[in-house]
């Protein structure tokens, strides 16, 4: 089986080649889909010279069918909730509230693991050019819920970035993203793994570690 990514940080090197047209512009930012997306993130980020954060996304799932997900919050802000979808399913105001709630409470506890005692300072994304970058896109669905959430701060444009995903995968991300730019698309997609020789999980401590690193390095994350 073809593995063409040695690891993940390999794989952000690769990808930041395909968004060389990026480099250098103020109106960018890169934004991780942790854990498994921040070393590819910080290789792109460093490449092109754009801030870089992390964007924790939880799914909002309806009470009785959790993956079905009737909106998004991410913890920079961003807020989608499919109304047409809610009333369909019949679910209550007070049933998504109290979704709502648990929802900022995980993210809570995600920014504190992925950041550590280093305050959250969110890269502003509102007229800009936000990459959204993973490991890899199977189903879509998570990538999906962030861009969606995402769309609601005015970002002038969303461009999922990534090292593979399947062949159809614009089809799959349909309006939610402007852009889909991607390493590899292969026919035959069984799961973002296949595609790497190391593709073991990525540590809380080494997303911490990226994060500050990126930070020290550009000066840029978190400015406006």
């Amino acid at each position: 089986m073809e593995r063409p990514f040695t690891d993940r940080r390999q794989a952000g090197r690769m990808l930041a080649e395909r968004l060389a047209a990026y480099a250098g512009r103020r109106d960018v930012v890169a934004l991780a889909l942790p854990r498994g997306g921040v070393p590819v993130a910080f290789e792109v980020a460093m490449a092109l010279g754009v801030p870089l954060d992390v964007l924790p996304v939880c799914k909002l799932g309806t009470p009785w069918q959790p993956e079905l997900a009737m909106g998004a919050l991410s913890s920079n802000g961003a807020q989608f909730v499919d109304e047409a979808l809610i009333r369909e399913a019949g679910v209550s105001t007070g049933q998504l509230q109290s979704a709502i709630a648990t929802a900022r409470i995980e993210l809570g506890r995600r920014e504190m693991r992925y950041r550590g005692e280093r305050a959250p300072v969110p890269v502003p994304v509102a007229g800009r050019v936000t990459l959204v970058i993973d490991d890899g896109m199977a189903t879509g669905a998570s990538l999906k819920a962030a861009a969606r959430a995402l769309a609601t701060l005015g970002p002038a444009r969303i461009v999922a970035a990534l090292p593979v995903a399947p062949v159809d995968a614009r089809v799959r991300l349909g309006s939610v993203v402007d852009e889909v730019v991607c390493v590899l698309a292969p026919q035959h997609f069984y799961s973002v793994g296949q595609f790497y020789f190391d593709f073991d999980q990525v540590s809380d401590d080494t997303v911490r570690e990226l994060l500050d690193e990126a930070t020290g390095n550009s000066g840029t994350s978190g400015a406006a």
